[in-house]
């Protein structure tokens, strides 16, 4: 006999929670993309687009939310915040393909609006807020959903990128901390916001069989005992036996 039986009972088993396209890798090539043009058109023909970032608590400051994450200082600066969005862009799109627009375009607006309301007085430009945002979700998300794959993309997404936490703090002036930083809680925010969207941890419901009757509180293994009736009749010999046996001894006697 089986003991207990196991039943996967959520969601995600009616519809394939992690599902692989284009999609995937085409989106996050597209913005990195367009990071570059932007910056081409820039460096080509002689712009200036850094007073199209995030100016702290201006109304002229406030356009930067949509351009700043588009507006790089340089090529290195560039170059550092394009491997680190694809990676974790096309993570977010193949893990949380359910939640995964709403996360990075409400993420994307909700970073700006915080570093406009936190940061200095200074113009602050690139997508890194972004990707501390990114960064911080699909860390915390997969440690509270207890998803084993999750967790696995969590510990991955730590080792690459696991130094990037020191850039939450003032560390060097040229950098903007408080765009990570807002990014950073904006991705926290989001963890607990749609916990209970996208992927779940599998839950199992297990059912009583007759084998586990067989135990009791202690967790003691107790047989059933056969009944009283088949012990006696096990004990002795069937009835056609004696007869043949007295007819036996009977032909054996002398005349």
């Amino acid at each position: 006999m089986n003991g207990f039986t196991g039943m996967i009972t959520d969601n995600s088993t009616k519809e394939v929670p992690f599902k692989y396209d284009a999609l995937v890798y085409l989106i996050p090539l597209l913005l990195v993309f367009s990071l570059w043009s932007v910056y081409w058109v820039e460096y080509a023909f002689g712009f200036n687009f850094n007073r199209w970032g995030i100016y702290p608590r201006t109304l002229k400051g406030l356009r930067g939310v949509l351009f700043s994450p588009f507006i790089h200082s340089g090529i290195a600066h560039l170059f550092n915040n394009s491997v680190p969005v694809f990676v974790l862009l096309a993570s977010l799109l193949y893990f949380y393909r359910k939640v995964a627009y709403k996360i990075f375009f409400y993420g994307m607006l909700l970073t700006g609006l915080l570093t406009w309301i936190i940061a200095r007085p200074a113009y602050h430009i690139g997508i890194s807020g972004v990707i501390y945002m990114l960064f911080s979700f699909i860390f915390f998300s997969g440690i509270i959903r207890k998803y084993y794959r999750l967790v696995a993309l969590s510990l991955v997404v730590v080792f690459l990128y696991g130094g990037m936490v020191w850039y939450l703090f003032p560390i060097k002036t040229d950098i903007s901390w408080e765009g990570h930083l807002s990014g950073f809680i904006v991705g926290l925010f989001f963890v607990f916001y749609y916990r209970n969207q996208g992927p779940q941890a599998q839950k199992y419901v297990f059912h009583k069989t007759e084998f586990d009757t067989y135990f009791d509180e202690d967790g003691n293994f107790v047989p059933p005992q056969p009944e009283e009736e088949e012990l006696e009749e096990n004990s002795t010999l069937p009835t056609e036996n004696k007869r043949v046996v007295n007819y036996i001894l009977k032909k054996e006697e002398p005349d």
